[in-house]
C-alpha cells in the first residue's frame, strides 16, 4: 500500500452528538469500468485515514457508505480527483432523517 496521497473519510453522527464508529465504506473507481479501489470501516473516531489501496490516480471515483440506518441504508457520493499532489477528505454527517458532506481538508 503507497503513503502517498489517498482518499479518506470521517462519519459524524449528530443525533448521538459523536463520531459513527463501524460503518463500512467501499471505495470504486468510476472511469469507464467499475472497479472497488479500497473499503473500510471507520475507527473509534469515525474515521478511515486511508481508503485507497492503490495509488492516488486523476479520475473519478465513488465512496459508498453502507449506513444501515432506519432510514438511510446508504449512501454514494461521487468525486474527482485532478490533483494527484494531495490528498482527498470526504467527510459524512448523518442524523435519522438527514445527511450531509463536503470538500474537507
Amino acid at each position: 500500500m503507497s503513503e502517498g496521497p489517498t482518499i479518506s473519510t470521517h462519519v459524524l453522527d449528530v443525533e448521538y452528538g459523536r463520531p459513527a464508529a463501524g460503518v463500512a465504506v467501499y471505495l470504486w473507481r468510476v472511469d469507464g469500468e467499475e472497479r472497488r479501489v479500497g473499503a473500510g470501516t471507520t475507527d473509534e473516531d469515525g474515521r478511515i485515514r486511508r481508503l485507497l489501496d492503490t495509488e492516488l490516480q486523476a479520475g473519478d471515483y465513488e465512496l459508498r457508505f453502507d449506513l444501515a440506518g432506519q432510514f438511510f441504508l446508504g449512501l454514494a457520493v461521487a468525486i474527482r480527483v485532478t490533483d494527484t499532489g494531495r490528498s482527498y477528505h470526504v467527510p459524512l454527517i448523518v442524523a435519522p432523517y438527514s445527511l450531509s458532506t463536503y470538500r474537507g481538508s
